[in-house]
């Protein structure tokens, strides 16, 4: 098998993409494999990729990419969690696909249409611009004729209780492109940004606590990688500072995924975030987000459907990928041939 790699600025880790047609047909036979990959990455220096994207031709007319996300956990080559997604990699695993022949050649304007099979998430990449080995894209996670926003409340309520380190903790658990939990960092005793941003070990701890709580208030595993977890805090008027967990770190700066719930969520009446961007004077969905990787600009845009506001997209801009080759992975080296000839059939119907 030919693997690929992708890099997402911004994410932690590159993303490796492996074609989803020559693995096994069930999670139990994909993780037979996955393990192989993983085992053999490690050896080759590779143990800092966690990010798996499986990806093959869309059999929907309404999309162009199958994509399918794997979350590698650490604490051994078998670990695994099939539940979420990830933003910068379905950027990667379109770089990827085009790259080996599965999608078209990428050119500025054009729109690649992405199923995200662990979710049903739709999400549209726009290419803004190609160079020789970096891509730029805008996206949009789109919910075709609107979501009713309190259907994004994974407990049915804006605001939870978490009992964590012997006292309660209040959270926002969302999912729109992931499943997040946020809290006010001013809750954790962080007063700003700078504070959030320089906070060491005993803020990612409990941090890290609270997000397991979350999963077993959820009723998932709290050794999982979902919920995610990010604290906020206001900054000047139309931006929020926001510090999130990544596996198994801080993220450098925040998941696409988490952009796009974060945007999402003041967009939900009652939520922290929903509360903490109308304090900062921001009532329309467009909302700045600092990390101390940079910043991320999210547009969230709802109508109003049978008395309720309901979320139809939420678009992020300036994201870049950079293509970093391929290479044959040696376990699955067997399947190589057919894997070739595979995308030059692809390439011979779209001539």
């Amino acid at each position: 098998m030919i693997g690929h790699l992708a890099y997402a600025s911004g994410s932690p880790c590159p993303t490796v993409v492996l074609d989803a047609g020559l693995l096994g047909p069930d999670e139990e036979a994909m993780r037979r494999d996955l393990t192989a990959v993983r085992r053999y990455l490690t050896d080759a220096g590779g143990s800092h990729v966690l990010k798996i994207a499986l990806v093959r031709p869309s059999g929907h007319p309404m999309f162009d990419l199958d994509y399918r996300f794997v979350q590698a956990l650490p604490g051994g080559p078998d670990r695994f969690d099939f539940r979420g997604s990830c933003g910068h990699s379905i950027l990667s695993a379109v770089v990827a696909a085009s790259r080996s022949g599965m999608l078209p050649k990428l050119t500025p304007g054009g729109r690649i249409r992405v199923n995200v099979l662990n979710n049903g998430d739709s999400v549209v990449c726009e290419v803004d611009a190609v160079d020789r080995d970096e891509v730029r894209f805008t996206v949009y996670f789109v919910q075709p004729g609107g979501v009713a926003v309190s259907r994004l409340l994974l407990t049915g309520e804006a605001r939870t209780e978490l009992a964590v380190d012997g006292g309660d903790v209040t959270v926002s658990l969302v999912s729109s492109g992931n499943a997040y939990a946020f809290v006010d960092a001013r809750e954790l005793g962080i007063a700003d940004h700078s504070a959030l941003f320089s906070a060491g070990s005993e803020l990612f701890d409990r941090m890290a606590r609270i997000r397991a709580a979350a999963a077993a208030h959820l009723g998932w595993s709290p050794e999982g990688a979902f919920p995610k977890i990010a604290a906020i805090v206001p900054m000047e008027p139309g931006r929020l500072a926001a510090r999130a967990i990544s596996v198994p770190s801080w993220h450098p700066t925040i998941a696409l995924t988490g952009a796009v719930c974060l945007g999402a969520a003041t967009r939900v009446p009652g939520t922290i975030p929903w509360a903490m961007a109308r304090e900062q004077g921001r009532a329309d969905g467009l909302i700045d987000i600092t990390t101390p990787g940079g910043d991320t600009a999210v547009t969230a845009t709802t109508l109003e459907t049978a008395g309720e506001p309901a979320l139809t997209w939420v678009g992020v801009g300036r994201k870049r990928v950079t293509f970093q080759g391929s290479f044959v992975l040696e376990p699955l080296a067997h399947l190589q041939f057919e894997e070739i000839a595979q995308c030059l059939a692809l390439s011979a119907t779209s001539a």
